[in-house]
């Protein structure tokens, strides 16, 4: 758990289902940046959670006791031989961004992947996306290539950038 004044980054509870859900839904309806097509239901997003969670941490933000985000790990691909690298996801609540909140995530996410016996950390972004590619950076990680018209949404094509980092 970390704490830095009003920013209180831990473990993922089943009071965030809602108010992630709910974030995750505006990135889908609203914005490529995720390519869900159909907004999710919290029964379903309960169970995406649930499904990981033994083995892949998930982490809630607050700040002054209120949700300001979430991030998590996952499969990356499903080979043997990648299962010690995962894919991780941030989104923050819109009143929250640019205070540090993804920052804070990800530094309590690297320090549980770590303890859990990862050893690297991959992102896609949606390109364009100035912000999230700025916080990925600074968060250590570093541009390994573009996929170029890989995700349709908005009756648009999406390039995809991956950004990597070691643990």
């Amino acid at each position: 758990m970390t704490q830095a004044s009003t920013l209180l980054v831990r473990a993922f509870s089943e009071g965030d289902v809602a108010p992630a859900n709910a974030l995750t839904n505006h990135y889908i309806v609203h914005t490529p940046i995720h390519f869900g097509l159909e907004p999710s239901t919290d029964e379903a997003f309960r169970a995406l959670w649930e499904k990981g969670r033994a083995r892949f941490p998930w982490l809630a933000a607050e700040v002054r006791g209120v949700f300001a985000g979430y991030c998590k790990a996952g499969t990356w691909r499903e080979r043997a031989a990648y299962e010690r690298t995962v894919e991780t996801g941030v989104y923050v609540e819109e009143r929250c961004r640019g205070r540090g909140v993804g920052l804070a995530l990800y530094g309590a996410l690297f320090e549980a992947l770590r303890e859990g016996g990862f050893h690297a950390v991959v992102a896609g972004i949606t390109l364009p996306n100035e912000a999230s590619v700025r916080l990925h950076e600074r968060a250590g990680f570093s541009p390994v290539g573009v996929f170029r018209e890989v995700g349709r949404k908005f009756d648009q094509w999406h390039d995809v950038g991956f950004w990597q980092r070691g643990l």
